[in-house]
């Protein structure tokens, strides 16, 4: 359920890697992350909606956005990309996220943060159909495989399987690689603070629009849960984007399937949910399969960067 990072960040001539620093910042995106859906399930717990928790995950993740756009650009924060391309990356945004928060609510937390681990597969599919990108059949194989780990944690033969939850955090997971493409495209003429400060600008008019009719009272406990329901999530985007700025997408990436255990921690914990073995067995599958997914795309790039430098020496030679 890892939302995508804002976009790849640019990355200038004179900055030298450091792995260790980037693993470490995402890991504790990870942490953050899993704590945001853990927020927002017991926010549903106590009456909350789903507007809500939309609308305040947003308003109080601005002054985190805000203010890291300022500190990495100053004032220099007009998009380059057309505002109407904003806008659309804003909507599908708001889009998954209202999915992947609707899917925390309706399963227990573990088992819907390893069905978000899907979006690497979605993504694979959706390059393939949409962008005509070359995926062979090791990619394919991977995608294969994913989705048997979907099915052995939704036990074909009980009423779980194509139960509501199963179906909102799957959609939730396609829309995030559909956000995760746009991204890809937007990133290459936006810088990461740009995209992140102007979703989360655009975001607050229509989900103010919504609270008219969402908006309710809630007591002090019930404020604090929104404030750090913002702070978590605007923490956790900032630390994405910074580790992808500080280390390669092959080492910071599958960092992200330590979300798994913080849900997890945070199921036991705060409801006494354990994972059932189906879904420790489903969830292995699924991170296997993203794992591979992103080595290959790894192997992939290498390949493209090594063949123009081969064949260039091949010519001067």
């Amino acid at each position: 359920m890892t939302e995508p990072p804002g976009a790849p960040p640019h990355i200038r001539e004179d900055r030298r890697d450091r792995p260790i620093y980037a693993i470490v910042l995402r890991l504790l995106a990870m942490m953050m992350l899993a704590l945001t859906y853990a927020i927002g399930k017991l926010l549903v717990e106590r009456g909350a909606n789903l507007g809500e928790i939309l609308f305040y995950r947003q308003l109080f993740a601005f002054p985190v956005a805000a203010g890291w756009a300022f500190a990495t650009l100053g004032l220099a924060l007009v998009p380059m990309a057309p505002m109407r391309t904003h806008v659309a990356r804003t909507g599908l945004g708001l889009f998954g996220m209202l999915l992947n928060f609707g899917a925390v609510a309706l399963l227990p937390l573990a088992e819907a943060t390893s069905i978000g681990f899907t979006m690497p597969i979605f993504a694979t599919i959706l390059s393939a159909l949409v962008l005509k990108e070359p995926t062979g059949i090791h990619r394919w194989g991977a995608v294969l495989l994913g989705f048997v780990g979907v099915v052995i944690m939704a036990h074909p033969e009980s009423a779980n399987f194509a139960s509501l939850g199963l179906i909102v955090a799957l959609s939730g997971a396609l829309v995030t690689a559909i956000v995760a493409i746009v991204l890809r495209d937007l990133g290459r003429v936006e810088q990461a603070p740009v995209i992140v400060f102007w979703f989360t600008l655009l975001s607050l008019p229509p989900l103010g629009i919504v609270m008219i009719w969402a908006g309710q009272a809630h007591d002090p406990v019930g404020w604090a849960l929104f404030v750090a329901l913002g702070v978590t999530g605007g923490a956790a985007q900032l630390l994405m984007t910074a580790a992808l700025r500080w280390g390669p997408v092959s080492i910071v990436i599958p960092m992200d399937y330590s979300q798994m255990i913080w849900a997890t921690w945070a199921g036991w914990l705060l409801w006494a949910s354990w994972p059932a073995p189906s879904t420790w067995a489903g969830a292995a599958l699924i991170a296997v399969s993203g794992l591979y997914i992103a080595w290959r795309e790894h192997v992939r790039r290498r390949a493209s960067i090594i063949s123009p430098n081969e064949d260039r020496a091949g010519r001067s030679g």
